[in-house]
């Protein structure tokens, strides 16, 4: 049986519209249209609003197939059988943000998702019966975080959490009875660890820690009896590790590590005396993600994100089923989720300029089943593509971007929208983006910047963004937005800067520093004063407090720098329209950011909207705050950028 063709279909009708979309994408070098050429308007509602479905889950036993779906207008987790899927099941009556994080219990008779209030963050862990659907907060501790950390076949009615319920800088591990509740202490935080690893006996026996200097250290010990050691040591410039797990024999820990080069590498770091093992590397990117074997544990492939990311098999059985499912002419495959036994995988799609699809595999049997479209409304839009392009920065460093361009009209004095991701240590990738398709349906270009400082390009080019907040990683993005120009595709004199955390501190700095370049700015939820930034963070950060210093600026060793680096005092300078929006209940950027710089806007009477959600936090989770904010945006970029509204 040819999976290629089972999971896409040559004649589907994905596929013929993904042809008639490449087709469009190719006419946009015919001569120039009007912009009554664009292709139809897309509702806001189809893009902002909640998706059909989301985020797919199969129970270990492999009975259960769970999703996140609307009801009453609320994201709430449902559930029907993996062997019958025309019946679905309402498990959880959330009125409030909706469910965006869960997963299964281990017994598969509970699902276990995090909840937080009006996004202040501190997340309590909940279990909820599919046969009873009694719902049960198994934290109900005011103001204390919970992250999930692990789950076992070992202790199935268990689940090991990290929860700064003791000191709210830190977060120490504990055992949850998931059918009691019952808490037990198993690990005290020593103040500076920032991960706890669980392994294969359901034993936490490994910890990541920040050291003093903004580095990490990987401490180990040899049972829940024994002292911890280090087995490895970070310096500040050797990157961040990322620790995936426990090899099969649970004598080496998986990570990806750039102590030795420049770019991240899969190795095996022994317990016995820290020894690397080489499993994978690139020498252009980092390690985006590693598949493990749900029982064995053994890591059998490793992704680096390229321009796309591309999936590379550490065995020669996973590289057949990564040839089968590596079909690039329509999208980006993930494997969301695996049963206990590995016999029913989730796979997922991401595209640029189509539906997203997800798929039931039963590959022991070769048996494809389609499950869902997330946003299944938007089958009969046309949408953009969008392209990866390469250019340099002025001082000559590579620049990675995605350009977008409008369907249907001719790339030739577009307006457009630089669209700068947050973090600032994340990057862009290709694939759907709602907030890409509105402005691109809308009628602008838009331009999604890999800026130095962004991860996955090598500890070089993530350490040239240390403290270079409001100077060269500003610089990137107008030196990107210059090739663009030159190209002739773009009107240099219709380009908003827009972006969402650190974007948003990006929207404010390219008002303030150089406001000559946009024509307007938005900001949600950005920091405008990087000294107030880094004194109000919330507690449990305090373990990254040396990183930060040393990724943005230390406030006294650097507080002159700092000062001309925040667009707060240069807020005289600010000479364009600036629509800022934040929650009230934001944890990392407080609504102090953006009202200060408000109330200085107005103060100078320059041109400034502002729009603050009471009931959300750092970024906008209820669908009707979502759709008010791009409402209110969306009319603002017409305003100055001349692109289309919705009625």
């Amino acid at each position: 049986m040819n999976v290629r063709i089972t999971l896409l279909p040559m004649f589907s009708p994905e596929r013929v519209l993904g042809a008639l979309l490449l087709i469009a994408f190719f006419m946009a070098a015919l001569p120039a249209r009007s912009r009554a050429d664009l292709p139809p308007l897309i509702r806001r509602k189809l893009l902002f609003g909640n998706p059909e479905r989301a985020m797919a889950r199969i129970s270990p036993d492999g009975k259960w197939i769970s999703f996140l779906a609307p009801s009453n207008g609320v994201m709430n987790l449902w559930f029907r059988g993996s062997d019958s899927l025309a019946t679905d099941t309402l498990l959880t009556a959330d009125t409030g943000r909706g469910i965006r994080q869960y997963l299964w219990a281990e017994d598969s008779k509970r699902l276990l998702y995090l909840q937080d209030i009006n996004g202040d963050e501190n997340w309590h862990l909940h279990a909820v019966d599919i046969e009873t659907r009694k719902d049960k907060d198994l934290t109900p501790h005011p103001g204390v975080q919970v992250r999930i950390i692990r789950r076992s076949p070992v202790a199935p009615n268990k689940i090991i959490i990290g929860m700064n319920l003791r000191d709210p800088r830190v977060h120490d591990a504990y055992s949850i009875d998931i059918g009691t509740g019952e808490e037990t202490l198993l690990v005290t935080n020593p103040g500076d660890v920032l991960e706890w690893y669980v392994d294969h006996a359901f034993v936490i026996r490994a910890a990541l820690a920040q050291s003093t200097e903004g580095g990490y250290l990987l401490r180990v010990r040899d049972s829940a009896q024994a002292d911890w050691r280090p087995i490895a040591v970070w310096t500040p410039n050797n990157g961040m590790p990322t620790i995936y797990g426990f090899t099969p024999a649970g004598d080496s820990i998986y990570a990806a590590d750039a102590r030795t080069s420049n770019t991240s590498h899969l190795v095996e770091i022994a317990i016995s005396n820290g020894r690397t093992k080489m499993l994978a590397s690139d020498s252009l990117y980092d390690v985006n993600d590693v598949l493990i074997h749900p029982t064995t544990h053994a890591a059998e492939a490793v992704s680096f994100y390229k321009e796309r990311n591309e999936w590379k098999a550490l065995d020669t059985s996973m590289e057949r089923y990564i040839g089968l499912l590596d079909v690039k002419s329509r999208g980006d495959f993930q494997i969301l989720d695996r049963d206990r036994n590995d016999s029913l995988w989730l796979v997922g799609y991401t595209i640029d300029a189509n539906l997203s699809p997800v798929y039931l595999y039963d590959h022991k049997n070769h048996i494809v089943t389609f499950l869902f479209y997330d946003r299944p409304a938007l089958g009969k839009y046309v949408l953009a593509n969008t392209e990866p392009i390469s250019c340099p920065a002025r001082d000559g460093t590579p620049l990675h971007a995605y350009l977008t361009l409008p369907a249907g009209v001719s790339p030739d004095s577009l307006p457009m929208v630089v669209l700068v991701h947050g973090g600032p240590w994340g990057r862009d990738t290709w694939g759907f983006n709602p907030e890409v398709q509105w402005l691109a349906n809308r009628g602008y270009a838009v331009l999604q910047v890999n800026f130095r400082g962004s991860t996955g390009f090598g500890k070089s080019f993530l350490d040239a963004g240390n403290k270079e907040w409001g100077r060269k990683m500003q610089l990137d993005l107008i030196d990107a937005t210059q090739w663009v120009v030159d190209q002739g595709m773009v009107d240099p004199s219709k380009v908003a800067i827009f972006g969402t955390s650190y974007g948003g501190y990006a929207a404010l700095a390219g008002a303030a520093f150089t406001p000559k370049q946009y024509v307007c700015a938005v900001d949600i939820v950005g920091p405008s004063n990087l000294l107030t930034l880094l004194k109000t963070i919330p507690p449990y950060w305090e373990p990254m407090k040396q990183l930060m210093y040393a990724r943005i600026g230390d406030p006294v060793k650097d507080k002159k720098m700092l000062t001309e680096r925040s667009p707060l005092f240069s807020a005289g300078k600010i000479a364009i329209p600036v629509l800022i929006a934040q929650g009230a209940n934001d944890p990392r950027v407080k609504k102090s950011e953006s009202e200060q710089i408000v109330a200085a806007l107005k103060k100078k009477h320059k041109p400034v909207e502002y729009l603050l959600f009471p009931d959300e936090g750092h970024g906008f989770a209820k669908p009707e705050n979502r759709l008010k904010f791009y409402e209110a945006a969306e009319n603002f970029l017409a305003k100055y950028l001349g692109g289309r509204t919705e009625d």
